[in-house]
């Protein structure tokens, strides 16, 4: 039983590495930039519900960083600040509301996100305004949609996860 366990765990994330993948792929103009809304970061919440989705996320994003032409600094910051945010939502999932899930991934990319685009791309604005854009980005993808999809998983996640 415990083999076919760790089956599933695989397969869930790979099917989340595979949905964020083409989430951002086939939005991409509205996924990267100052101002920008990754649709694909409303899965971030899943891992308030399953440890896979940590995984899954982070490749999901290595995955579409690195089909989506993104410079290297993206690929590896970019998808670090996915890899905390997950792991950071399953790792409060027990202590704190749900209500709260989206919030690590708002946070992480504000500040990591928000710092290449300053520091590493020169975009011209200060770095609080530059965190500021890529947290309001992630607020409407993060709380908008994940916490949305969130609460409608809650119903039936004894079921899925």
């Amino acid at each position: 039983m415990k083999k076919h366990t760790a089956i599933n765990e695989i397969a869930r994330g790979a099917i989340i590495a595979a949905v964020y993948a083409l989430l951002t792929i086939f939005l991409a103009p509205i996924s990267s930039g100052l101002i920008q809304c990754r649709v694909a970061e409303a899965l971030c919440v899943l891992p308030y519900y399953t440890f896979s989705a940590v995984p899954g996320l982070f490749i999901g994003c290595l995955i579409a960083n690195l089909l989506t032409g993104a410079p290297i600094w993206d690929i590896v910051f970019g998808s670090l600040a996915t890899l905390l945010a997950a792991y950071t939502t399953y790792a409060m999932r027990k202590r704190v509301t749900k209500f709260l899930a989206p919030l690590p991934a708002v946070l992480y990319n504000a500040v990591i996100v928000g710092a290449l685009l300053v520091y590493v791309y020169a975009v011209p604005v200060t770095y609080p305004v530059a965190a500021l854009y890529v947290a309001a980005g992630q607020a409407v993808a993060c709380f908008g949609l994940g916490l949305p999809l969130l609460l409608a998983l809650g119903r039936v996640s004894n079921k899925i996860f």
